[in-house]
């Protein structure tokens, strides 16, 4: 059930007074999409990076901060368009999801020019080669600080044995390496990640955490039940149907539940025809949705009974956030940053990656243990307090100053 919902009108587009007078150029592959529809999600299924894209976008419109965000045309029509009060989204490349990477070269034409000129570069990298030297090259063009938000390295977090995985590692990694090297900034999503990043030789002062968060304006509003047709105790996975997610490995766990329950799938990919097909070979109660718009999300997660990310590799899981934020316990996979967020036990639970039985269990004892379930969600309510993005937006505009100040008192004599 994929909803048409177009974000021609961004949400939160007031702006608030505010000191900052500095314009930002950022690169990112995936962006929240224009329209959301059948035939857009076909094409680039949303994630957590493009929402946390669009969240920060809007959060630092509001602080009066210019932005040009250059991203791929998979999401919506090439061209140039205004977002919020003072932004504006650069798409462009073709719409073909193998041939993602040729967005790239116009992008860069274009910010290397006149309407490129910003006083800092972001590039927002993840599963993509292109991002990097792109960033880089136009940091260098405009003689302004470059600030780099790892949501995926390739040299530490993908996985996989596939050809993509490989070609990213093989490729990437040392284009990582070495424009991070350069980079004024890099803000990781998680304390692990971090850590990484100083162990390869990055200065400690050079190294923020900042994950990503949610809008608690939207988390907070009550919304009816996007489903009521779908009967409790459901076991929900929002997210994107690839093999990185690990839903086949969530379909097995369901088929070894004990508690009759509903594992309803939000979300769409390249897996999904073969997840559904897997799905109906297993048996058991299951719902595919297709994508809802983001707005929706909140009131999925109020409305399940426990969220289960199965993800083979994953920096933080901004769903992970997303559910917490509601009070839902979650059940996720012991993989890269997830354990700095979810403490067993405590404000979820974690299980040995791509262990069906393992996940069943979890499952299990969170639907049969209300008790369980009220400790996990209020740790978790407790946990993400300061996940807002109003406040991350905050910070990460606090790394603008700082590096913008270091380059001044490194020009002075």
């Amino acid at each position: 059930m994929t909803r048409p919902f177009c974000s021609a009108e961004p949400r939160e587009t007031g702006r608030d007074a505010g000191p900052d007078s500095f314009g930002v150029l950022r690169f990112t592959s995936v962006f929240e999409p224009l329209c959301l529809s059948p035939d857009w999600a076909a094409y680039d299924p949303i994630g957590g990076m493009q929402t946390h894209t669009a969240e920060l976008t809007r959060c630092l419109d509001r602080m009066g901060i210019r932005q040009t965000v250059f991203t791929s045309r998979l999401a919506g029509p090439a061209g140039r368009r205004p977002y919020g009060s003072g932004a504006v989204v650069v798409r462009t490349g073709l719409r073909v999801p193998v041939l993602r990477q040729v967005w790239a070269p116009p992008a860069l034409a274009r910010a290397l020019g006149p309407q490129g000129a910003a006083d800092v570069v972001h590039a927002h990298s993840g599963e993509d080669l292109a991002v990097l030297p792109a960033a880089w090259l136009a940091a260098v063009r405009h003689r302004c600080p470059l600030v780099v938000t790892l949501h995926s390295s390739l040299r530490h977090t993908v996985r996989g044995t596939s050809p993509r995985a490989a070609v990213l590692r093989l490729l990437g990694g040392p284009v990582e390496r070495r424009v991070l090297a350069a980079a004024d900034a890099v803000i990781a999503l998680t304390p692990s990640a971090a850590r990484r990043l100083c162990a390869d030789g990055m200065p400690l002062d050079r190294v923020h955490v900042i994950p990503s968060g949610f809008d608690p304006e939207l988390f907070a509003a009550a919304r009816p039940d996007p489903f009521p047709d779908v009967p409790h105790p459901r076991v929900a996975y929002v997210g994107r149907l690839a093999a990185q997610k690990g839903v086949a490995v969530l379909l097995e766990a369901f088929a070894r539940c004990r508690v009759p329950a509903t594992l309803l799938i939000v979300g769409d990919g390249p897996q999904r025809a073969a997840l559904e097909r897997r799905a109906r070979g297993l048996g058991g109660e299951v719902r595919f949705t297709g994508f809802i718009p983001h707005v929706e999300v909140p009131a999925v997660l109020r409305h399940a009974d426990v969220l289960v990310l199965p993800s083979v590799y994953e920096e933080l899981g901004s769903v992970l956030v997303e559910a917490m934020a509601v009070g839902l316990p979650v059940v996720a996979g012991r993989v890269g940053g997830v354990p700095d967020l979810v403490r067993d036990g405590v404000n979820g639970l974690l299980v040995a990656p791509k262990d069906p039985a393992a996940f069943a269990d979890a499952i299990d004892r969170v639907l049969t243990d209300p008790g369980l379930a009220g400790r996990l969600g209020a740790g978790a309510r407790e946990t993400v307090r300061d996940y807002a993005w109003p406040a991350l937006a905050e910070r990460v505009a606090a790394v603008y100053r700082q590096v913008l100040s270091g380059r001044s008192a490194s020009a002075r004599p």
